[in-house]
This record gives C-alpha cells, structure tokens and sequence, in this order.
C-alpha cells in the first residue's frame, strides 16, 4: 500500500496507566477503508496497534516513553534463559487455532482472578474480552499451549500480511513456568515455520517494569519518530 495521509482522532489526556507522574493521549484512526486486515497490516508498519476495532497508537504531548516494538524472528536468538525456556517449549504441544478450545473462559477467568484482580478486566467477563481482542475485520489466530493435553496458555495473535502481531496472551496463573515468556516463543517459531519475518510485541516503555520482558528477545526493532531503529541504540 502506497502512503497516504491518515485522518486520526486525538482522545482527550487522562491519567497514564504506565507512567504515574504521566498523562496519556491516543490518536485513534478514522478512515473506514484502513479498517481492513490490509490496512491494518499497512498501519501496523507504521507503530500502530490495534484494540478491537480501534486502530491508534499514543499521541502524548509531554512524552515519548512508548515505542512499538518488534522481533525480527528469522534473525531471532535466543538469550541462555530463553534457551531453558526454548527446552520447556519442546514438553508442550503447541497449536495455532483459527478458534479457542470450548474450556477457555475458565484458563482466562482463573488467569484475570488471580493476576489482574485490581485491574480493569477484573471480573473475568466473555463479552469484555471479545471487545478486546476480536475484530470485525482481521483475522486472528490462537496459539494454544497444551502439558500432558491440559490447556496451560492461550497467545491471540493477529495475522497480517508481514508479520504476526501479539494482541493479548494468558495462562495458567499458578503454573511454574515463565508461561507468558513461552508464549512469545512460541509465537516466533510459528512465524519462522510460516515464514514471517516480523512479530510486532505492541509497546515498549523502558520504564514501566511490567513492559520490560519485550526488550529481551532480540534482535528486535523500535518505532521512534516516524523509522524503524535497531532496538542495539537503547
């Protein structure tokens, strides 16, 4: 898609749900006809994200702390605690579903109880979670992590014409295992299987600890000012 100009939308500041001493904004996209799995597929190269239908990416005055990340998977390495995770992923059976196992809403509803009782999703609801994650117009596909055929981790990973894009991933809240960690590698070795050079990972703030996890698969690329940029420079 050749470029073009953009119609966005600018929400009004509110408090920073990373950054305390922060207020956030958001540019929101307006044009009907980006609304598609190409358009987005454009946008995203572009450091935009998706939430539902909405396509928007941070729009903050006083701050830059967010950027959009992405892994490059063919060039992807493995750091040693990775490599013990990567051991850990060959005990799994992975699948990659165009639809979630019928048992669910019960990982999600234990995951949100037990992990995010304070935040926003908290009680677990169907329809809550659908209005995040799914779209009217893109494809998505779920990525289910199975021990000895029980379901321990969902990854919802949109799918795009480039690259995988990981929308939003939970599992079993107890489990010993860095579950949220194997999920993204097992969302690069799905790219690599099916020959996706990118696995954009959404927003990378440096100093939001609860973020810092992306940084470490590498090599990866950031979105600063309007270029993609070896992720090596920060």
């Amino acid at each position: 898609m050749a470029s073009q100009s953009i119609r966005i939308g600018v929400m009004a500041p509110s408090s920073c749900s990373y950054l305390a001493e922060q207020e956030e904004s958001v540019a929101v996209v307006l044009d009907p006809e980006l609304h598609t799995d190409r358009g987005y597929g454009f946008l995203v190269q572009s450091g935009f994200r998706r939430s539902g239908n909405n396509i928007y990416r941070p729009y903050c005055r006083a701050c830059t702390a967010c950027h959009s990340l992405r892994v490059d998977t063919f060039g992807f390495i493995p750091s040693r605690s990775q490599k013990r995770h990567l051991s850990q992923l060959k005990r799994l059976t992975v699948e990659l579903k165009d639809k979630m196992d019928r048992e669910w809403f019960d990982l999600y509803e234990r995951y949100i109880s037990t992990r995010h009782r304070n935040g926003s999703m908290y009680p677990a609801s169907k329809q809550d979670f659908s209005s995040f994650v799914q779209s009217d117009w893109q494809t998505s596909k779920y990525l289910h992590l199975y021990e000895n055929g029980t379901l321990i981790a969902i990854a919802v990973t949109d799918v795009l014409e480039n690259g995988y894009s990981a929308i939003y991933s939970f599992f079993e809240p107890e489990h010993p295992w860095s579950l949220g960690s194997l999920c993204v590698l097992a969302q690069i070795k799905q790219a690599r299987t099916n020959d996706i050079p990118w696995l954009y990972l959404g927003f990378q703030i440096d100093a939001c600890s609860a973020m810092n996890y992306k940084q470490k698969f590498k090599p990866h690329q950031r979105y600063v000012a309007g270029s993609w940029i070896d992720g090596d420079q920060f």
